[in-house]
């Protein structure tokens, strides 16, 4: 198939747009000094805290994500484009309005944070809430990629083994997830690359305690302020991150 040569104008300008500031993240890296601007002791709490919470998230996403994008995908039921829509919101959300809207739920005065400050579960402002914040932004990434794995997947084979006499869960466990395996290995990547980069939920509802709260994305935006060179160096350590990470989406979808 031959396409119209005006097509790779805009597309090599696409591509520049997005590679040209990578290459200024790397010009400006201050490599002398590498080493020991992403190990200091602030930055070691930072990456730890954003691995620790992020590996948490991806977890809650997976145990909530699945039964969802599987609902989502294998039942019709009245509602369930509002229901789809809802549960996608936070793809389209500013990511500080979500940190509000947990605030307003999870909060010393929140929906239910008032009632769990009764019984001495603090929420708001804790390692807790920056794992809650992330789930609240990763959790559509998870459902999106899996329920279109779902329905490209087809019920077919799931037809069969209940016809055979296999029962639901046996069906569910031992056919659907097996056949969507490289779609939900996929979305558990994304899911955690997008916990890993979380920002405006997070210092809405968790703020920044250094140590408990302060992610890498956070001590990155402060160090910006006072060190622009840490910024700079840290902002490298995630750019690589988002490369792995995207890789290995690419090769569970290719799988």
């Amino acid at each position: 198939m031959s396409l119209p040569r005006w097509l790779f104008v805009p597309a090599a300008l696409g591509a520049a747009f997005v590679l040209l500031p990578l290459a200024a993240i790397l010009a400006r890296v201050p490599w002398a000094d590498f080493p020991t601007l992403i190990t200091s002791e602030s930055s070691r709490a930072a990456l730890g805290l954003s691995l620790r919470t992020s590996a948490t998230s991806t977890v809650l996403c997976v145990l909530l994500g699945v039964p969802m994008a599987t609902v989502l995908a294998r039942t019709r039921f009245r509602g369930q484009g509002l229901l789809r829509s809802l549960v996608l919101l936070p793809l389209v959300l500013p990511p500080v309005v979500g940190g509000i809207a947990l605030l307003y739920t999870f909060g010393r005065r929140g929906l239910l944070g008032e009632h769990l400050e009764v019984l001495g579960i603090q929420v708001a402002f804790s390692t807790t809430a920056v794992v809650l914040a992330q789930t609240f932004v990763a959790l559509p990434f998870l459902v999106v990629s899996l329920e279109g794995a779902l329905r490209t997947a087809g019920q077919r084979y799931e037809v069969v083994a209940a016809s055979l006499g296999a029962g639901p869960t046996t069906v569910f466990r031992r056919i659907t997830l097996p056949l969507v395996l490289p779609g939900l290995l996929s979305g558990t990547v994304l899911a955690f690359a997008r916990s890993l980069g979380e920002f405006g939920a997070t210092i809405t509802f968790a703020g920044s305690l250094e140590g408990v709260t302060r992610t890498l994305p956070l001590e990155i935006y402060l160090l910006r302020e006072t060190d622009v060179d840490g910024a700079v160096a840290l902002s490298l350590v995630l750019v690589v991150v988002a490369v792995l990470v995207i890789g290995l989406a690419r090769q569970g979808r290719a799988q």
